[in-house]
Parts: structure tokens; C-alpha cells; sequence
């Protein structure tokens, strides 16, 4: 008996699927009509590693704005600690619960050797309109990073600059020797612990969510960021001396997980890229005086801030620590990081013209 009524059931409800799923041509046509007439869109998922109103919020809020500008998307942005950190974002983009992500090549680097590049020290030059033109134009950054990313199960959409590193510490530094025994944090990047190491420094990775308790309570003595990051996350109120050193700028790329940027149709492939080529030439514009402008509103807020800027003769003493920086990034990454690098700097060299 229980049987009977379980196929019953179980028929009823084939049948009732029949019965919806069956409509006049009239009816079809029309359905097919309005799907013609409103195309559905998909709700997209994208995270970065930035607070409300940083760079690659900026950046994020930019490229959203061109995909529901004009396509039935939406695009859902995750800052800082919503989804967890930089790894677990990246994580989550590679199994595809996002879909697309922004993540400095300083924790990428793990997954791409290649990437720790941009944590060979002197590499890029400090003038802000150099590097600017250096990222629209690159080989390296615009041919040879994607296969890099590609192979990873990533879609690199697209690398570019936020702003010079600047270290903090516990006190002024001018030298190498004043940086021995401290403890510098350091994103989980060998090669920029092999950069403090190089300096006179001890190396000290760190998760970015313990890094103002660890300054504040000595743990650490220092770190390196670029100076809107130090101005939003408020390190300036626990390491107080800003050095610039010249030794880099911080560097990000934004990326889609491959898999689902291939799945896409054409048109929406060619929407993704023309978002991310919009949100690119928005942020240069964004960043070009931020860093002064964030230096200004660091000092109107701390008296107890210092500003160290090396003079010529006292940065040459770190950049003679730096080729032994560059050794060990080809030692990491073989043949592909030696054609890197010299890609890298052939380009470097036509941009600035020497």
C-alpha cells in the first residue's frame, strides 16, 4: 500500500511537471520574447585586500561600476576581513566561490613564484609617472604575467601600482646598521624577507590583522606599506617614524577565476576586460597625489610623526644590498624568473629613456 501511494506521488508530481513544463506556441513565443527583451544577469562576487575607500576599493567599486553600467550584472564587493584574509580570498577565487579577486603579488608570490618580482629592491624607480607609464606599457606585465597567472587556474585581468613602500618604525633609520635588531614585518613572501634580511633587518612574517597590536606592544618594530594604507590603518599612531627609503611601490593585480572567465560568452568576456581597462586608467588618476595628500593628513593628526626621506649617498648604501636580492629571485624561479627579469628591465629602460 505504502508503495502504491509512493509511486502515485511520485507519477502526480511527473505529471505536474509535464503539464507546466507543456504551454501553447503562442505562450513559448512569448516567453522567449521577453527573455529576448530582458536578458537575465548574474550576480558576480569579488574581494580585495583594502579598506572602505583604499585603492583597491576604488579600483573594485570602478570596475562594478562598468559591469552594471552596461550589462544585466551585479557585481558584490568584499573588502578587508569580510570573506578573511588575503590567503582564504584567494582560495575561495580558485575553488570559485568568488569570481574574481585582487591580490598583491606580495602573498601571490607563494602561489607564483614569478611574481615576488616586485620585492627585488631598486627594481622600479620612485618617479610616479615612470611607473605609471611602465604598467600601461610592459611586455612583462601585459604578455608574460598572464600565461604565469594562467597556469595557476587565474585570469590576470590586470597589474598595476598604488604607491610607494615606506617603512615605519620605532625611530628614524638612515642606514642598514640602524635597522639591525629590529623586527620588520613582512608579508608571507620569501623574497621580501630576503630584502630585510639584505638591509640589516630581521624579517618577521605576519597576518595583516595582528600587525598594530605587534607594533604597539613591541612585538615588532617596524613594517613597510604604501602611505595611504599607513594613513587608513592607522600604524602612524604606533610607529610613529615614516623612512623613505626608495626602494619600491607596492604592487596588485586583479584577477578571475579561469574556469568561470572562460565560461563566459564573448561579449561577456569583452565586458570583464573593457571593466577592468576602465577601472585601471580611474585608479591612475586616483593615485596620482595621494600619497602626499595622505602624508598631510598623517601629519596634521600626529605631532609625534617623523618623515625621513635618504639622501642619494645614504641609499646607495642599501642598494648595494640589493643584487644579492636578485640572486636569490632567480635562484626561486629559474629560467622563467631570469627571462622575467630581463624583460622587466628592457621595459623599465624604455620608459625612462636611459
Amino acid at each position: 500500500m505504502m508503495l502504491k501511494k509512493v509511486l502515485g506521488t511520485a507519477v502526480a508530481g511527473v505529471l505536474m511537471a509535464s503539464m507546466v513544463g507543456c504551454g501553447s506556441d503562442s505562450e513559448e513565443a512569448n516567453s522567449t520574447s521577453n527573455a529576448a527583451a530582458e536578458p537575465e544577469g548574474q550576480n558576480w562576487r569579488y574581494a580585495h585586500e583594502e579598506y572602505e575607500g583604499d585603492v583597491q576599493d576604488v579600483f573594485a567599486h570602478k570596475f562594478k561600476e562598468y559591469i552594471e553600467d552596461n550589462s544585466a550584472h551585479t557585481l558584490e564587493v568584499f573588502r578587508f576581513g569580510e570573506l578573511g584574509e588575503s590567503d582564504d580570498i584567494m582560495e575561495q577565487t580558485q575553488e570559485g566561490i568568488l569570481q574574481f579577486v585582487n591580490q598583491s603579488p606580495g602573498f601571490t608570490g607563494s602561489l607564483i613564484p614569478e611574481a615576488q618580482i616586485f620585492f627585488v629592491p631598486y627594481l622600479l624607480p620612485t618617479d610616479e609617472e615612470t611607473v605609471i607609464e611602465f604598467f600601461r606599457s610592459s611586455k612583462a606585465i601585459n604578455e608574460m604575467f598572464p600565461e604565469l597567472y594562467a597556469e595557476q587556474g587565474l585570469e590576470l585581468l590586470k597589474m598595476y601600482p598604488e604607491g610607494e613602500m615606506v617603512v615605519t618604525a620605532d625611530e628614524p633609520v638612515r642606514t642598514p646598521e640602524d635597522f639591525d635588531g629590529k623586527k620588520i614585518r613582512t608579508m608571507t613572501n620569501p623574497l621580501l624577507s630576503e630584502t630585510y634580511e639584505a638591509f640589516g633587518a630581521t624579517p618577521t612574517p605576519l597576518p595583516w590583522g595582528e600587525v598594530y597590536g605587534a607594533l604597539q606592544t613591541n612585538i615588532i618594530q617596524g613594517q613597510e606599506n604604501p602611505i595611504f594604507w599607513i594613513e587608513s590603518g592607522g600604524l602612524y599612531e604606533v610607529s610613529p617614524n615614516l623612512i623613505y627609503t626608495g626602494h619600491g611601490w607596492f604592487t596588485t593585480a586583479t584577477m578571475a577565476n579561469q574556469e568561470f572567465y572562460e565560461g563566459l560568452s564573448e561579449e561577456d568576456q569583452q565586458l570583464v576586460q573593457e571593466a577592468a581597462d576602465y577601472a585601471f586608467e580611474e585608479i591612475i588618476e586616483h593615485i596620482r597625489g595621494l600619497s602626499e595628500e595622505k602624508l598631510k593628513e598623517i601629519q596634521e593628526a600626529s605631532d609625534e610623526v617623523t618623515v625621513t626621506r635618504l639622501t642619494e649617498e645614504e641609499r646607495q648604501a642599501f642598494m648595494d644590498r640589493a643584487p644579492q636580492v636578485e640572486e636569490e629571485f632567480i635562484e626561486m624561479t629559474g629560467e622563467s624568473g631570469k627571462e622575467l627579469l630581463e624583460q622587466f628591465k628592457a621595459d623599465l629602460e624604455a620608459v625612462s629613456g636611459e
